[in-house]
């Protein structure tokens, strides 16, 4: 089998199962591990897969910037916004995360709601202005422009000094062997600093963004109380989830 055609069986493995192993790929197509792994090196560089231990998994669809996941905002998107403000209540302090959709929820929350909203995430804080009663507490730092959010020691400092009741996080990819991940490592540590400050986590993940992975981890999924999704997807895909002891709305 030539190089060519072994990488699109990989993908189309990727696609059907949502991850791949060596050892398997290796007896499946009867080459060596060392040639599999190759393979998979040189497909991880070209931004088609997410190398694991021992395999891959898919690629985040979320991994790319910020402008160009703005222009893919989808009704899926919109529908796990509107959930994620239906959690926020009056009185609530709440740790808002990245990410395009944390910034959809600020138009589905009722304009009586009463809550303060601590964010990192400078759009939005902006989404948030026009809201009469939702006080808005803006993170300063350096500004990562690729994911429009501020990074660095400064607002981990801020949220250590927070007792958080809810966060949103917004992720790039959840899976159960990887868990949460990330594109960068600064943002990662946000993420966590975020987590351990809140009493519930939701991670707001459409359906794309379930069984992928991207570089750097923030934790395993039992950090979380609360997976956001759209309902296209089968109980078989959300059964390894249900696992961790959290709940899927």
């Amino acid at each position: 089998m030539l190089a060519a055609e072994r990488r699109q069986y990989i993908l189309e493995c990727l696609q059907r199962d949502g991850r791949v192993l060596a050892n398997e790929l290796s007896t499946e197509l009867s080459v060596s591990e060392d040639t599999i792994r190759r393979d998979l090196r040189e497909m991880a560089s070209e931004g088609l897969l997410q190398r694991v231990h021992g395999g891959a998994l898919r690629k985040s669809p979320a991994l790319v910037n910020y402008k160009t996941r703005l222009a893919q905002i989808t009704d899926q998107k919109l529908t796990v916004a509107k959930k994620a403000a239906s959690l926020i209540q009056d009185g609530m302090v709440v740790l808002m995360g990245g990410g395009t959709t944390n910034v959809q929820v600020a138009s589905f929350l009722p304009p009586t709601l009463q809550a303060t909203i601590v964010t990192h995430n400078p759009n939005a804080a902006i989404a948030l202005a026009d809201h009469p009663t939702v006080e808005v507490i803006l993170l300063g730092g350096r500004l990562y422009k690729y994911a429009q959010v501020t990074v660095g020691a400064e607002p981990i400092d801020k949220i250590r000094q927070i007792r958080a009741d809810l966060c949103l996080l917004g992720v790039c990819s959840l899976c159960p062997v990887s868990g949460i991940s990330l594109q960068d490592f600064e943002e990662s540590r946000i993420q966590l600093a975020m987590i351990e400050r809140s009493a519930e986590v939701a991670a707001l993940a459409s359906s794309e963004k379930l069984g992928t992975a991207a570089p750097f981890i923030v934790g395993s999924l039992d950090l979380l109380n609360y997976i956001i999704t759209d309902s296209t997807l089968s109980e078989e895909t959300l059964a390894p989830y249900r696992k961790f002891n959290l709940e899927i709305l």
